[in-house]
Formats: C-alpha cells, sequence, structure tokens
C-alpha cells in the first residue's frame, strides 16, 4: 500500500524552558536550575514526530517575521519537513511557550501565541492545494478555531481523514466535530467535550461513547501512565503504556499523535497506530525538551 501524505496545520513556538525540584504555587519564587530553549508548539511538535517516523509530512503554520520565526522555518526544512505552504506575520511575533519542569516530569506552561492566533482561514484557503494533496489532516487547539473549522469541512468535503487532538481543552462547535474520523483528548479534554468526569477506562468509555454520538467515528482517549483507550462502535480495547523512567513529559501528547497518524499512513490498523504512538510517546518521556525528545523510526524498531 502507498503512504499516505499528511498533512499538519497548527502552531509553531519556541519554548523557554527551566527545569526546578518543584513547581511553584501562585505568589511564590523558585530557584531553578537548567534553562533551555527549544522549538515546540502543538502543531510543529507533531509536524516533526511525523516526520522522523517516517511520514511523508507538509505543515502549515504562521510565525512571526523575525529571528524565531526564520530558525523554526530552516528547521522544519532540516527536518525534511514539507514548508512551502508555511506563513510569516510582519506585524506579530513568533509564538512562545514558558515551560516550568519539576523533578517529577510534571509541568506547567503559559503560551503567548502571537502570530498562531493569526493563522485565518483566508491563509488557508490560499493553501486549498495542500489540503487536496493529503489524505490525513492532523489539527489541534493553538491556532483559532475558524480557522480549524474551516479546514476541517474542506478536508470532509474532499474525503480526508481528519484527526483533531483537542488540545488545549475548550468548548468545540458541533460542526466541527460532526464527520471528524478520529479525536485524540486526554483525561481532562474528553471531559471537558463530554461532560463525564474521566478517571478510569470504564468512565473513558463513557465519554468516548458521547463522543461517538456527536459524530465522531472513533476515538482514543490518551490515560498517561495507564494507557490509551481506543473506541469505536465495534471495538474499546485499551493499549498499555510502557514503563519507563519520565524525566519530561512535555510532549508525549504531541509525540504520540504525530506517530498515530504515520500508522494510519501506512495502513496499519487504529489499535496498531495507538500501539506504535505508545512506543514513541514512551521514548520521548524519557528525554528533556518538546521536539527535541521526538523519537526516529529507527528507536522503535
Amino acid at each position: 500500500m502507498k503512504k499516505q501524505k499528511i498533512l499538519v496545520v497548527g502552531s509553531s513556538n519556541t519554548d523557554m524552558v527551566v527545569q526546578t525540584r518543584h513547581l511553584p504555587r501562585p505568589g511564590e519564587t523558585v530557584l531553578g536550575g537548567t534553562f533551555l530553549m527549544n522549538p515546540g508548539g502543538k502543531g510543529a511538535n507533531q509536524a516533526v514526530a511525523a516526520v522522523r517516523l517516517g511520514g511523508d509530512t507538509t505543515f502549515i503554520c504562521k510565525t512571526g517575521n523575525d529571528m524565531f520565526g526564520r530558525q523554526a522555518l530552516q528547521q522544519f526544512r532540516d527536518e525534511g519537513i514539507d514548508t512551502e505552504f508555511m506563513l510569516a506575520d510582519d506585524h506579530n511575533a513568533s509564538g512562545v511557550a514558558l515551560i516550568v519542569v519539576d523533578d517529577a516530569a510534571e509541568n506547567t506552561i503559559v503560551v503567548a501565541s502571537g502570530a498562531n492566533a493569526h493563522l485565518t482561514a483566508d491563509d488557508l484557503r490560499r493553501a486549498d492545494e495542500a489540503i487536496r494533496r493529503s489524505d490525513i489532516v492532523l489539527m489541534q487547539l493553538e491556532t483559532p478555531i475558524p480557522t480549524i473549522e474551516y479546514v476541517a469541512a474542506e478536508a470532509k468535503r474532499l474525503g480526508k481523514r481528519v484527526v483533531l487532538n483537542p488540545a488545549p481543552a475548550c468548548a468545540l462547535p458541533p460542526e466541527l466535530l460532526d464527520g471528524l474520523f478520529l479525536i485524540t483528548p486526554n483525561e481532562t479534554e474528553a471531559e471537558l467535550l463530554a461532560g463525564i468526569p474521566v478517571t478510569d477506562p470504564d468512565s473513558a468509555r463513557r465519554a468516548a461513547d458521547k463522543l461517538l454520538s456527536l459524530g465522531i467515528a472513533n476515538v482514543v482517549v490518551t490515560l498517561g501512565s495507564k494507557g490509551a483507550l481506543v473506541h469505536n462502535a465495534s471495538q474499546s480495547v485499551i493499549v498499555p503504556a510502557h514503563k519507563v523512567k519520565a524525566v519530561d513529559t512535555t510532549a508525549a501528547g504531541d509525540v504520540f499523535n504525530g506517530a498515530l497518524v504515520v500508522a494510519l499512513a501506512e495502513g496499519r490498523s487504529l489499535v496498531e497506530a495507538a500501539e506504535f504512538a505508545a512506543r514513541a510517546a514512551a521514548i520521548s518521556v524519557t528525554r528533556i525538551g518538546a521536539q527535541a525528545s521526538a523519537p526516529y523510526r529507527k528507536e522503535l524498531e
């Protein structure tokens, strides 16, 4: 089977990361340790994960016409990502994320979206060729919802498989959800979208059933150390997580999603794709950084 083309539409940020013993409480100042500056952004993380794992990957984002934006463009090209449809914004700075990571590998993140917040539906109308060329379209929620709605509607109209990683969590219009091939929430995101508290695999199944009732064909709920629930009308399977020593969970979900669409593009079943994605995510949490943590195909094999 010919490998299908992946289109990722989303955000690109520069991550500024500080490691510290514990996350600060409101009003508390904590002395940190190592400072790192890494490329990030959910869209960019997922695109880099996909291309490193062998995916034929195009990425659409909007950066500032600044140092961070130019560095990101060059880095994507070096990774082998198709950047033909990337955009530079002369009026807004590139996005940045401020990240604190503690000794337990937990993190807090604050994002200044910058140019990401100005990736418009008109921008994507001018990049319709990218949607037409693709077979699978992967998106997240760090760019404006009307833009995501436009891409999803156009991709669905053209018969493409649309995968939505609904992060960061927010309420979504029913029209966006209806007709999605796949949605990949974590426990918090599944709870917000379904209105059902998610604390274990059984409650995850109830939330996934609610999402199916909204017109979504498949649901994968990521459950952290408990694995991932693969759920649709014909099956409900828990894919176990791999036990590793985690040092930074910052981009684990992004690596999972990038790996998932690569496996789907290769013709694997959804359960097989989730197993592939779980291996990739397990490797990623053993490393510091967002895109820097994404593994290469040879590491999984």
